[in-house]
């Protein structure tokens, strides 16, 4: 969540209106940073890549196992800064002001491409690969500030579509650099025109860096512990704290752990598997990467302008699903070799693979953007910036364990498509493993299969509900589903208080159990369960949370609203806290409600994907709560439309 005091401390430029996902692009808060960070990744993909084509080959006298060991060391020097640095440049960034800590980092760019420069004219391996080290030296801290400013000018509901443009752009720049690199490095004169395009690109990148807003320091005083190995254990400390953003981390590395096998053996499954030349390579690592921006960019309209955790699980079967299918496109005959990307593409069988990595693609893109967001949200901004940096730490060690587990893995004769098969089949594992200790990441995907499956949901008011602290939220009652309407729409987590009845149907059960549902009866049905129920709401807003209650008791069986009970009357005289009224439209006549005998209801719906809405009103004081007012709001708000 994004705290009322953060917002007040980024000089302004959160009172902004409102952005669209490409309106941010436009946006001073977002442009000139997601400018400055993409031109960063494509930068480090345009060096590296040449460098790796220089030492393959350009240098003479590099015999076979020279070229491999430095092909190798070239992988393990970037990545090696991220785990020695993380953890101070986490501390870094919650100190000081995080626009200057970038134009320093852009600075420090410009220098190590001068530096390339030289390396390139001399020819020297050993000096390019120190460069090579410096330029993830020079990465490390920029991990920590990247995700944590995004908070600071952004708005809740602009993160995930912020989040999207970001790793949408990490991507397409990853590619766009890979290749560029190897182009250029293969023309007459490659190391000039390399060396010319790594500091002009480092030159434009500190230039749109001078673009983006001051963001105050979360932690101005913070003392620097710089010792990596006692500040990464403190960071893991922090993770510890709050057990969702903890395996939000882990879900994250894990993520990298997967992307790392398969890209890692892109190359050799498309020569040996597929026939194809380093053309095909191109094509299968560029609709690889389209996938991840396509999945990335769909994020925010999948997600109505929230963090929906819900996209995650689904992220993961499709990881799954079409990971394992990779593994039975394989031709079933040896194909030829040296085929090119237009030759490749005419055979139809090819088609299989394509569609495969572009699903994996779209389907990863849809699973890390959400963790991401949800890090920004769940963790405590005077330590975002330290967990983001154990977060690099995490992702840099999975990516080292996955080259590691590879070569275990081919060396004891597996091929290429049962190493894929095998991860595949490992993700699905780790997923059922993580929804396991974090039911919510579950629950909220049935909750988000469900009400986007059979409704399209029209959200007004939505703001009035406080961002912190205790409410209550009063709502009539329609259908037995309102709840998960509620629930999956609203930014905070709603403690609903429902009829013990409907608190126990299969399948809803397990969502209404996770999210922490307060079953009720009524006093001459169990009125022992209905003091509990009463002393749950007490001890729930006594802890800050937003609690909801449907006044009318039961569902309507007419679509008239009911007359609302007096139980909101005692809540509040209990815990005198804000009320929200909200309303629901359209959903009388729907699969869910009671307007029909069980046997139609059990029908499919006749409204299919039917366009229902939700109404909120400004709060009302405690003072001024009764339940006659109440309903007079909440039948205003819904109008004449049941």
């Amino acid at each position: 969540m994004l705290h009322a005091r953060e917002r007040a401390s980024t000089g302004g430029s959160m009172g902004d209106r409102e952005q669209g996902q490409f309106g941010l692009l436009c946006a001073r808060r977002f442009g000139p940073f997601f400018v400055t960070q993409t031109l960063g990744a494509f930068n480090d993909n345009v060096f590296k890549n040449a460098l790796v084509i220089l030492v393959t080959f350009g240098i003479a006298g590099l015999s076979p196992d020279e070229v491999n060991l430095y092909v190798n060391l070239a992988a393990g020097l970037f990545i090696l800064p991220f785990v020695l640095f993380s953890a101070t440049a986490g501390q870094i960034a919650e100190k000081y002001e995080k626009s200057r800590l970038i134009r320093a980092i852009k600075l420090l760019e410009i220098v190590i491409m001068l530096l390339a420069v030289a390396g390139l004219v001399l020819g020297s391996v050993p000096f390019l690969m120190g460069v090579l080290f410096l330029m993830g030296t020079q990465s490390a801290p920029f991990g920590p500030v990247k995700y944590s400013i995004l908070p600071q000018h952004l708005h809740e509901t602009e993160l995930v579509g912020g989040n999207a443009l970001v790793e949408a752009g990490t991507f397409l720049a990853i590619l766009l650099g890979t290749m560029l690199g190897g182009w250029l490095m293969a023309l007459h004169g490659g190391t000039q025109w390399v060396s010319a395009t790594v500091v002009v690109v480092a030159v434009l990148g500190y230039l749109a860096s001078r673009g983006i807003p001051a963001a105050p320091p979360t932690a101005p005083d913070l003392h620097i512990d710089w010792n990596p190995l006692t500040e990464t254990w403190r960071n893991f400390r922090f993770m510890q704290s709050n057990r969702t953003v903890l395996l939000a981390v882990l879900g994250i590395s894990w993520f990298w752990f997967y992307g790392a096998v398969f890209l890692s053996q892109l190359p050799n499954y498309t020569k040996l598997n597929l026939g194809g030349d380093e053309t095909v390579v191109t094509l299968l690592l560029t609709v690889f990467s389209l996938g991840i921006g396509i999945g990335s960019l769909l994020c925010e309209r999948l997600s109505g302008h929230k963090v929906e955790i819900g996209l995650v699980p689904l992220g993961s079967i499709g990881l799954t699903l079409f990971g394992i299918d990779l593994y039975f496109a394989v031709p079933d005959t040896a194909p030829a070799a040296g085929l090119s990307a237009g030759e490749f593409l005419k055979a139809a069988g090819n088609h299989r693979v394509l569609w495969d990595l572009l699903l994996t693609g779209i389907f990863g893109g849809l699973y890390i953007v959400p963790l991401y967001a949800l890090i920004q949200t769940r963790s405590d901004a005077s330590h975002r910036s330290r967990i983001i940096a154990g977060n690099n730490i995490l992702n840099a060690l999975f990516m080292v364990a996955a080259a590691l587990i590879a070569i275990v893995l081919l060396d004891a004769g597996l091929t290429i498509p049962q190493l894929l098969l095998v991860v595949a089949l490992m993700n699905a594992a780790v997923a059922v493993f993580i929804y396991s200790l974090v039911p919510e990441f579950l629950m909220r995907f049935l909750v988000w299969a469900l009400i986007n499956t059979l409704y399209r949901i029209r959200k007004t008011g939505l703001e009035h509900i406080p961002d912190e602290g205790p409410a209550v939220i009063v709502c009539n009652h329609v259908s037995y589903v309102d709840a998960l309407i509620l629930g999956g729409n609203i930014r905070r987590p709603v403690r609903f208080v429902m009829y013990y009845k409907i608190f126990r149907i299969p399948v809803l059960n397990f969502i209404f159990r996770t999210a922490k549902a307060i079953p009720i009866a009524g006093a001459k049905e169990d009125p022992l369960l209905m003091e509990k129920a009463f002393a749950e709401v007490e001890a729930a807003l006594k802890a800050g949370d937003v609690v909801g209650i449907f006044p009318e008791g039961a569902l309507t069986r007419d679509g008239e609203i009911q007359t609302f009970r007096p139980g909101i009357e005692r809540i509040i005289q209990a815990s005198p806290v804000p009320v929200v009224p909200m309303a629901l439209r359209g959903l009388w006549g729907s699969f869910f409600s009671r307007r029909d005998s069980f046997l139609k209801r059990a029908r499919l719906p006749r409204r299919f994907w039917s366009r229902i809405e939700l109404v909120a009103g400004p709060p009302l004081p405690p003072e001024q709560v009764s339940a006659a007012e109440l309903e007079a709001r909440v039948r205003a708000l819904r109008g004449e439309r049941a």
